[in-house]
């Protein structure tokens, strides 16, 4: 049983390294994009960094939130360690739905603008 609990937590470590990957990769990638544009005629848009930036951070959160749900099998069940995870996941889940209110410009819920709408 103990080898199985050590094996979670490598995946746990390994998936919160690739949702840390994702933020910094995709950050990477966002800003390369606004100071090169793929297209010479191209005007660099704070806008759309900012959206490839969002896109970037969101997907990170997203899998972050899934490494620390999969931690959580593992540790022991005390009081502290449940608050905590609760606390994380809230904090986490509110930075990813106000991400998700910056870059579509509507809550989850609500049903989709038509694309002439939708800001970048």
């Amino acid at each position: 049983m103990q080898d199985f609990k050590l094996y979670i937590e490598y995946i746990a470590s390994a998936i919160e390294a690739i949702g840390v990957l994702i933020i910094a990769i995709g950050s990477t990638i966002a800003l390369f994009h606004f100071v090169f544009p793929l297209r010479p005629n191209t005007r660099r848009s704070y806008k759309m960094l900012r959206h490839e930036l969002g896109k970037a951070i969101l997907l990170g959160l997203e899998i972050l939130v899934a490494a620390d749900i999969i931690a959580t099998v593992v540790t022991e069940a005390t009081m502290e360690r449940v608050l905590t995870l609760g606390l994380i996941v809230l904090i986490r889940t509110f930075l990813s739905l106000s991400l998700q209110v910056e870059l579509e410009g509507r809550f989850p819920w609500q049903p989709r603008r038509p694309e002439a709408e939708q800001p970048l």
